[in-house]
């Protein structure tokens, strides 16, 4: 059972969805942000050769980069609006090879902090419409406060 969060800045879910939009790692992999909730958030991945291994599973890398993102933001959307977030650890378990079309990763706060916070993570690997877990997660996260998300003073490199 859930625990509702309370976020710090009632425009949480923008300032997510605007963070997520410029990551570049997220965009290059074809992650989309499914959903947005204080202290939980979800990313999903389509599946193409390009993410997987060499038995046509996701790759594990690419299942924990979209759950390092699930949780990382699940997190950031309890934080203040000037503050960003950084990864300090987590540990992933791979449970059963990531086969399917798609990859969800739900990323939920277990203990939010004002400096740490504590988030797990479940990726499913969704084949024919049926979710199988394919990995869990443990993050630790750490609240830079006063350093906004926002890159200041630096320009998105755009293509020439």
């Amino acid at each position: 059972m859930a625990v509702a969060m309370a976020a710090r800045d009632p425009d949480f879910a923008r300032r997510v969805a605007e963070s997520f939009a410029r990551q570049g790692a997220m965009k290059h992999l074809g992650a989309t942000l499914a959903s947005v909730a204080a202290g939980q958030v979800e990313i999903r991945l389509p599946y193409r050769p390009e993410v997987s291994q060499q038995h046509g599973f996701f790759h594990g890398g690419v299942v924990a980069t979209i759950g390092d993102s699930a949780g990382g933001y699940a997190a950031y959307s309890l934080m203040p609006a000037d503050a960003s977030v950084l990864t300090v650890e987590y540990k992933i378990n791979l449970v059963a090879p990531a086969k399917g079309e798609e990859l969800v990763a739900r990323g939920r706060v277990l203990k939010p902090g004002r400096m740490l916070t504590v988030t797990a993570i479940d990726v499913f690997a969704v084949d024919k419409g049926r979710e199988t877990l394919c990995a869990v997660m443990q993050q630790t996260l750490i609240c830079l406060h006063g350093k906004s998300d926002t890159p200041a003073g630096r320009s998105e490199r755009k293509p020439t």
